[in-house]
């Protein structure tokens, strides 16, 4: 079973049809929407700020959410992947999105609907993207926003759900 911890008298609200794998760490003002999935060694921190995470989101081996005290919280909307050792710190991530492998997304950073950060791409704080693809050290945009990539990632997390039910 995961660690699901209460901290200062905030005790994590978990959604329905929620898969937990037995070694994520949930801690703290977390509240996950329905139909997610958060895998191994995945760290959701809100104990310095608040973690809200939309419906049929996943959150990959690996990823840590967390936030800065009194400055940031951490908002995911719905249908995102974060991908396996991605690090994503007090941001607002709309929908539709994909935050790729050992991505970097800092602080008071607004990642759009529709939107893909490439694998290993740093995102640095107080940012406002457009739709598109982002890449790169620090991460510029690669590709303007489409529906093809809206739907690629809304597919990527939908996927999320059939390999969920894989463990439940």
């Amino acid at each position: 079973m995961a660690i699901i911890k209460e901290l200062k008298g905030d005790m994590p609200v978990i959604g329905e049809r929620a898969f937990l794998a037995e070694t994520a760490t949930i801690i703290g003002t977390v509240e996950i929407g329905d139909d997610c999935s958060i895998w191994y060694g995945a760290v959701l921190r809100g104990d310095v700020g608040a973690i809200h995470i939309g419906d049929r989101v996943n959150i990959q081996d690996n990823a840590v959410l967390h936030a800065t005290y009194q400055q940031s919280e951490c908002i995911i909307g719905d249908d995102v992947s974060i991908g396996h050792g991605a690090n994503v710190h007090g941001c607002i991530i709309g929908n539709d999105v994909i935050i790729g492998m050992g991505a970097i997304v800092m602080d008071n950073t607004v990642i759009p609907d529709g939107t893909i950060i490439a694998a290993g791409a740093v995102v640095p704080a107080n940012q406002t993207l457009e739709p598109g693809i982002w890449a790169g050290i620090p991460a510029r945009k690669i590709k303007d926003g489409s529906e093809a990539i809206k739907a690629k990632a809304h597919a990527n997390a939908e996927h999320y759900l059939l390999y969920k039910t894989w463990y439940e």
